[in-house]
């Protein structure tokens, strides 16, 4: 496994039980500990703004339920009692058939080798994987959500996060959202995105009622400039995280959060707005890499601060540069330098549900 950019101890999973710790060194090299308990495992938990209030571990060391169906699926997820859902194999989500689960606490939801969660479903209402409202600590790993494309009907996110607290969501892959890809909105907070991929394989659908003909826009943190009620949350880390081909904008485009971006990868040949500031939003870019896009930086408007922070930008065209020095995160982090950011990221255990050899 490669380096986290954590000093301390952080997670992976391993599939024959539920995680495993690792400890991240200089050389970029994750040095297992002895301890194999499933108990000691599962009780690793998340860094950066997910390890602030209290422990983000999800289910921890509960046992798990293996699903292979949608039916299964829905019917875990939904379940206050079910604690560790592990998935299996490939499970295609019905028309209109997005789960919604709320009002949880300590869930783990998790992905064997190749566990995908599909969705063909491009309708404004019927769109989408999961929507998740009010729950706290919560883990999601090592699952590929994949998507129809995207196409402008004002549809559904495959992933939205709402008013939640506490979710880490850890070497996933978000693909071709219909609205978006993943979005983290009212009052969410403590979050920690880390070594996720987002990307776009297919081709966007024109035509849509909204208007835009390319609708690959991947990330939105904050839902409205009006929603005054997100102002001192929506504080999300993404780190070691990798917006790759076919991402046009919201590499995230942020409202009102303190937002953390390190350590990632922007190399989408078609991007034309990456990291992008609304109102009020307070956004730390620190030793990232940008490569081939336009508009690296984008100040939207109405933003406290877009700090550029020991990033680097090759064949980029348009605005690099950042404004006002943003907030200091409250955890201790180890920045990689930006040499090495990229080979991290893209290699086989690097950004992405690559754990186990899941490529």
């Amino acid at each position: 496994m490669k380096k986290h950019f954590f000093k301390v101890a952080v997670c992976i999973t391993a599939m024959a039980t539920a995680f495993a710790c690792s400890k991240s060194i200089d050389n970029g090299i994750s040095a297992s500990e002895s301890n194999s308990s499933a108990k000691v495992e599962a009780t690793c938990s998340a860094q950066g703004w997910a390890s602030q209030n209290g422990v983000t571990n999800g289910g921890g060391t509960s046992a798990e339920t293996v699903v292979t169906t949608y039916a299964a699926l829905k019917a875990a997820i939904q379940n206050t009692a079910v604690k560790v859902v592990k998935v299996s194999g490939t499970i295609t989500i019905p028309a209109a058939g997005r789960i919604a689960f709320q009002n949880q606490s300590g869930k783990t939801i998790y992905g064997a080798a190749g566990a995908k969660l599909v969705s063909v479903d491009q309708t404004k209402d019927g769109s989408g994987i999961l929507s998740i409202k009010s729950v706290n600590n919560l883990l999601i790993r090592n699952l590929i959500f994949e998507g129809p494309g995207a196409y402008d009907t004002d549809g559904w996110d495959l992933m939205v996060v709402d008013a939640c607290k506490n979710v880490w969501v850890d070497h996933c892959d978000f693909r071709d959202g219909v609205d978006g890809n993943f979005d983290i909105k009212n009052t969410s907070d403590y979050v920690t995105v880390s070594w996720t991929k987002f990307q776009y394989l297919k081709a966007p659908r024109a035509g849509g009622p909204g208007g835009t003909n390319d609708h690959r826009f991947t990330n939105l943190i904050g839902s409205s400039d009006s929603a005054t009620g997100d102002r001192g949350t929506l504080r999300v880390t993404f780190a070691s995280c990798w917006w790759a081909q076919g991402c046009v904008e919201r590499m995230p485009r942020v409202r009102f959060g303190r937002v953390h971006v390190i350590n990632s990868l922007f190399n989408s040949t078609v991007a034309s707005k990456c990291i992008q500031a609304g109102f009020e939003a307070n956004i730390l870019a620190e030793n990232d890499v940008f490569e081939n896009a336009k508009d690296a930086i984008f100040l939207v408007g109405g933003q406290t601060a877009l700090q550029v922070k020991n990033c680097t930008f090759t064949n980029v065209t348009g605005n690099k540069t950042g404004i006002g020095t943003a907030f200091t995160p409250p955890y201790t982090v180890t920045p990689r330098t930006a040499a090495n950011v990229k080979s991290s990221v893209t290699a086989s255990t690097g950004a992405g549900a690559t754990i186990s050899g899941n490529v």
